[in-house]
């Protein structure tokens, strides 16, 4: 709790001074306390809080609901709604803003505490899922070989630049299509379509490669013959949960091939 800074917005001082008394002796630093959603917007940019306890029905001016939205659109801070009313059509309001809990009133101290503690600690794993994601992403479009990975449905959750470019699809057109849609493959030597790399991932884990003369036929109907690396998604319980798929341009070995066969025939 050490230095965590929790703006008050409370329209009636009263209940406002209590909350604040009640944060103070549990550690918190109160940095200022707002009557109106217009000076919460204020005060929170002046001094940026950890956390903002919010009441939703607020005298003059916006409510606690339009203030958290303009709070989001400029400063990521977790928010927490106070409310004296669990209204349907309140409720399904704040869920739009994406608040970190609702606490209805009149509440115990426990109760305002708990909150605050879940609150930040989400709101810190949230800020390093996002950071990951960032990071995860910075680093599949960076990288040489196109990437494709799926959910256990089958859906494309993911595909690279590298991948949009043998593909011939787009990522806006390639996410939540099927793989199948996308990543078409076929035996070069027979013209067949090729083993399921998803029904391989399931049935034999991580693989290298499929049969050995592979054709991605691409969005255009171009064949470029591939190497693919197909290996599970995993979660705690070790239940496969997607799949991803590696693969790049072979044809520059695929020639080389060739022409070392050509050059070794006996004259």
């Amino acid at each position: 709790m050490t230095n965590i800074k929790v703006l008050i917005v409370e329209d009636e001082a009263i209940v406002a001074m209590d909350i604040k008394n009640r944060l103070e002796l549990l550690g918190y630093t109160i940095p200022a306390i707002a009557s109106t959603g217009e000076e919460a917007i204020k005060i929170t940019e002046q001094t940026c809080p950890d956390l903002i306890l919010m009441d939703i029905m607020l005298g003059d001016g916006i409510d606690g609901i339009e203030a958290a939205e303009h709070i989001h659109k400029r400063i990521d801070i977790p928010i927490i709604f106070l409310s004296a009313y669990a209204d349907e059509e309140i409720l399904l309001r704040a869920k739009i803003t994406k608040p970190f809990g609702y606490i209805l009133k009149p509440f115990e101290e426990r109760e305002l505490h708990s909150a605050i503690e879940i609150g930040i600690y989400n709101h810190n794993l949230e800020k390093e899922l996002k950071e990951s994601k960032k990071w995860l992403h910075a680093a599949l479009n960076s990288i040489g070989d196109a990437v494709i990975a799926t959910d256990n449905k089958g859906m494309i959750k993911l595909i690279n630049p590298y991948a949009e470019a043998l593909t011939g699809w787009k990522k806006e057109e390639a996410l939540n299509k099927p793989l199948g849609t996308i990543f078409k493959i076929i035996n070069g030597d027979t013209g067949e379509k090729a083993d399921d790399p998803r029904a391989k991932v399931y049935r034999e884990g991580t693989f290298y490669g499929l049969a050995y003369n592979t054709l991605l036929v691409g969005k255009n109907g171009k064949e470029i013959p591939v190497d693919i690396i197909g290996s599970p998604i995993k979660d705690d319980m070790d239940n496969i949960i997607g799949i991803i798929l590696t693969f790049y341009d072979i044809i520059e070995r695929k020639q080389l091939e060739a022409n070392i066969k050509k050059y070794s025939r006996p004259n």
